[in-house]
């Protein structure tokens, strides 16, 4: 089983792609796991994506792909794996594919969890931390007893940065504009799977499971 996880910011991914690896025992592969890991060790490829990260700039893909296909090689991902927050973008895809035929394999299937945007907002700009403590809060979901103060310790509540409304919908945007050829790419492969990412938790993951044959 070899599998895509498509989806916005706050779609649920990797809770999701968390629990899919449980449920199917296959390797969890997260690109943003991948990065914190190499520039963690300072391996020649965390120290190249290091150099670009730096400057602020993207990091090439074929740094990132060289990632990927490294973690795809080791032992636990033999019996197969979920790719989390990549591909990102079609020449990643096409480079993926590429590499994974010369092996013989390929991709199976490319889940798209779908959450209307107004429901994203919802999700992600409603996130407060506490200054103090960290405890994390939500308006809609999980508020304080009183607005702006933590339960816990007294500690005055912030937004991050990634969370200010005209952040998080600039973030909804770039992903729009990255993935909308993404999907039809994996649409015309016949792989894409549309999962309704709105339902409860639980339905979501049900969804998954018979989109991927488990």
């Amino acid at each position: 089983m070899r599998v895509v996880l498509l989806g916005p910011p706050g779609a649920g991914k990797g809770t999701q792609a968390k629990v899919l690896s449980d449920r199917a025992s296959v390797a969890h592969i997260a690109s943003g796991d991948l990065f914190r890991k190499h520039l963690g060790e300072g391996t020649e490829l965390g120290r190249l994506a290091k150099i670009f990260m730096d400057r602020g700039e993207l990091v090439p893909d074929d740094v990132t792909i060289h990632m990927v296909l490294e973690r795809i090689a080791e032992p636990d991902a033999k019996g197969g794996y979920i790719l989390d927050g990549f591909p990102r973008t079609v020449p990643q895809a096409e480079a993926l594919d590429e590499a994974l035929a010369t092996k013989g394999q390929a991709i199976h299937k490319a889940p798209l969890i779908a959450v209307e945007t107004d429901e994203l907002m919802r999700r992600l700009a409603g996130r407060w931390i506490c200054r103090a403590c960290q405890t994390a809060y939500h308006e809609v979901t999980n508020p304080p007893r009183q607005a702006g103060v933590c339960d816990r310790d007294g500690g005055a509540l912030y937004q991050r940065e990634d969370d200010k409304p005209e952040v998080v919908r600039a973030r909804l945007e770039t992903y729009d504009r990255q993935t909308a050829p993404l999907i039809s790419y994996y649409e015309k492969q016949r792989k894409l799977v549309r999962i309704d990412g709105q339902q409860p938790v639980e339905a979501v993951t049900a969804a998954l499971l018979r989109a991927v044959g488990r």
